[in-house]
């Protein structure tokens, strides 16, 4: 017998009394038990799937949402080697479990999405309430200051059209002459004031009343008549143009002319008169006063 004894033949305490062909059976035997997953493994996988189970099942688990549970049924399917088969049973669970998984997910999406619809829609019936609101207040305050309005016009037109309201017939004006006034300017004594403006000054009436004349009248020039309520008729001479025609009823402050230098005149000028009932003239200055309580020294 050699002294070197081939490799394959070497006598070990482990194979002395092996029998032939043991190795073979031996080999075999050890790649079965690879491919079989050990308790180890087993264990792990049971306890992620127990774990996925518990988040999907909705208990108290420490997973935060559905999806961390699916992603530990994911790990759990993958710890074993790439070597290793899943057994009919374990994918089945598997895929159940992630199926509860996205089914979980749709339905807290859709909870979600429907939150946010009804907070949309109160915060748009809330908005809708408020603009009703605001324009029912703008309404309101409209028809406040639209009655308001016709109350203010309604007065200025009682006022304008009170037949004892008076108004001095022209402003920017000079007393020139006055009634009873003498001189070789008139034939007879002054039977009115004269109010000294520049030519084109509104001249207007005293009072509310009638047109009855408006035409040239001689050494007056151009005249215009007014009878009021009363039958006083005041004249307005000397005027550049008429602004009013017979018949016509004006009111206090209405305009009849304009200052002018017609008829007999040494410059431009408004000369009044008043006639009680039509008769003789008076002087105007203290019916002004006592009619009108007006002032024509100080209106002008």
């Amino acid at each position: 017998m050699s002294q070197h004894r081939a490799a394959g033949d070497r006598v070990t305490p482990g194979n002395a009394a092996r029998k032939p062909g043991a190795g073979r059976h031996s080999a075999k035997h050890r790649v079965a038990r690879r491919n079989t997953p050990s308790s180890t493994q087993i264990v792990g996988l049971t306890a992620a799937l127990a774990a996925a189970a518990g988040a999907v099942g909705f208990s108290a688990s420490t997973l935060a949402s559905p999806t961390q549970a699916n992603s530990a049924v994911n790990l759990a399917a993958l710890s074993l080697d790439s070597g290793q088969q899943l057994s009919g049973i374990t994918t089945a669970r598997i895929q159940a479990r992630q199926l509860a998984t996205r089914d979980s997910s749709r339905v807290q999406l859709a909870d979600t999405t429907t939150k946010k619809q009804s907070a949309a829609a109160q915060l748009a019936k809330a908005r809708a309430a408020k603009l009703t609101a605001t324009q029912a207040l703008t309404a309101k305050r409209a028809n406040a200051l639209a009655l308001a309005k016709a109350k203010a016009d309604e007065a200025a037109k009682t006022s304008r059209e009170s037949a004892t309201r008076c108004q001095i017939p022209l402003t920017g004006y000079q007393i020139t002459a006055t009634f009873g006034q003498g001189g070789s300017r008139w034939a007879h004594n002054h039977t009115g004031l004269d109010f000294a403006a520049p030519i084109g000054t509104r001249v207007s009436s005293v009072m509310k009343g009638v047109v009855i004349f408006a035409d040239w009248a001689g050494p007056y020039g151009r005249q215009v008549r007014v009878r009021h309520e009363d039958g006083t008729v005041t004249w307005y001479n000397h005027m550049s143009k008429f602004s009013v025609s017979v018949g016509e009823t004006v009111y206090a402050g209405d305009q009849v002319g304009a200052v002018g230098m017609t008829g007999n005149t040494t410059g431009p000028h408004m000369h009044l008169e008043v006639h009680p009932n039509g008769g003789e003239a008076v002087d105007p200055d203290p019916w002004l006063r006592n009619h009108c309580g007006l002032n024509p020294y100080t209106a002008g």
